[in-house]
């Protein structure tokens, strides 16, 4: 049998050439895979953020829970504070656990009611209320005449501000018990259906959608183009403010049921485990950090691997001791970060990290404080609403209320509101 050797090697010379072609198309091919997914995960050429896009309350007055775009809830009114003197209340039918919003001399508030009321702020007079289809705990915000407010009936509902007429809802479908926050002409909100949600002002028509793994209670912040929220799940998730797109899950593996606040790139917030966090808003997790820092970690107290790096956008980590939740979203002001923790309302420097002062309540402090120039107003599960000297932490003055306070209070125009379980907005002067 004739054997054609020089055919043999032509067609073995085409065989070679088309597994080079083959196999460097695949490397090609995983190049650019691997090129576009450091794109896509490490830098924002191919889903940039728009950093222009921050919460945007009407400026002045106390216009969103925690007050303003940061969430820093604080405020300098100027004039004289108030002084613990009842100037009003006014009565629902049930609990109020929502913050009061006040804008241009109204008071805007939810209760368990099914109601979202507007008041005068100088009398306590009812302007208009709206009758929601249950519980109203989401805290209003009021943003270019319109009021923006969640309820338990899985409703984010849009009312005129003078009028209180419904101009659109949006349906999740469970509560929503987060407060809103709006800017550049959308609100996002989160829903105890585990998802956070982004909205059109103008039409409540759904932009975009995502889901954490359980639910939303946080209060979302959104600044310098993300959306900075906790969950129950124990994670504080950064999003993309325009697509949704996840940045970065920091992982506490205690729920973050409170909202954080900002300065300077660091979002601070707690866990109910009794922890502080400060972390790097802008950083972003590398591939399947979450679920390999699992193995890691085994692997590392085994002692086969390295110690694991700190989490993606960690800065550092506060606790502040045995036996202290913390359900109150923290204040930030000069340096110095105020909350409730167990029975007590702390002044911590946040450089170090001491605590500068303690008050201690005679029952759980949940409420988010309001911090001013010289004052701190908290209330607390023993019905007192509490102001206390900012500088040493000393009891300046209290009132008893009817029920526990779970509610934070706004401060505005010489005046602080709050809410009680005993179903009274209370204004002091």
């Amino acid at each position: 049998m004739f054997i054609d050797h020089a055919e043999l090697e032509r067609r073995r010379k085409i065989i070679l050439r088309r597994r080079r072609i083959i196999w460097l198309t695949t490397l090609g091919v995983i190049l650019l895979a691997v090129l576009f997914l450091s794109l896509y995960q490490f830098t924002d050429v191919i889903f940039g953020i728009s950093e222009e896009i921050e919460s945007s309350p009407q400026r002045g007055d106390w216009t969103m829970f925690r007050r303003d775009l940061a969430h820093t809830g604080s405020i300098n009114p100027g004039g004289d504070l108030p002084q613990g003197t009842l100037k009003w209340t006014f009565s629902t039918g049930d609990a109020i656990h929502s913050s009061p919003a006040v804008v241009d001399g109204v008071v805007y508030v939810g209760s368990r009611d099914y109601h979202i009321y507007a008041l005068d702020a100088t009398t306590g007079e009812k302007l208009w209320s709206f009758k929601a289809g249950s519980w109203v705990d989401s805290s209003p915000v009021v943003v270019n005449g319109v009021v923006y407010c969640g309820s338990n009936d899985g409703e984010l509902y849009a009312l005129d501000a003078v009028t209180g007429t419904m101009l659109w809802s949006f349906g999740a479908k469970y509560a929503v018990r987060s407060s809103p926050a709006v800017a550049n002409g959308v609100v996002y909100f989160g829903s105890d259906d585990y998802h956070i949600y982004a909205v059109d002002i103008m039409t409540g028509t759904e932009l975009w959608n995502f889901k954490a793994d359980s639910i939303v209670v946080s209060s979302p912040i959104v600044i310098d183009g993300v959306v900075i929220v906790g969950s129950v799940d124990g994670s504080c998730y950064v999003l993309n403010a325009k697509s949704g797109r996840l940045r970065l899950n920091f992982n506490t593996h205690s729920s973050v049921v409170t909202s954080p606040v900002v300065s300077n790139g660091v979002a601070y917030f707690t866990n109910t485990g009794g922890w502080v966090y400060a972390i790097d808003y802008q950083a972003k997790n590398w591939p399947f950090e979450n679920k390999l820092k699992v193995f890691w970690k085994v692997f590392y107290i085994y002692g086969a691997a390295p110690r694991p790096p700190d989490a993606s956008g960690f800065i550092w980590v506060h606790w502040l001791g045995w036996g202290i939740r913390t359900s109150s979203s923290p204040a930030l002001v000069d340096d110095v970060i105020y909350l409730g923790a167990a029975y007590n309302l702390l002044a911590m420097e946040e450089s170090t990290r001491q605590v500068l002062w303690s008050f201690e309540a005679l029952d759980t402090m949940v409420s988010s404080p309001a911090v001013t120039d010289s004052a701190v107003y908290a209330g607390s599960h023993d019905g007192r609403f509490y102001a206390v000297n900012r500088a040493n932490g000393d009891r300046l003055w209290g009132y008893l209320t009817g029920g526990k306070i779970t509610s934070s209070p706004a401060v505005a125009n010489g005046m602080v509101y709050i809410g009680s379980h005993d179903g009274k907005l209370y204004a002091f002067e």
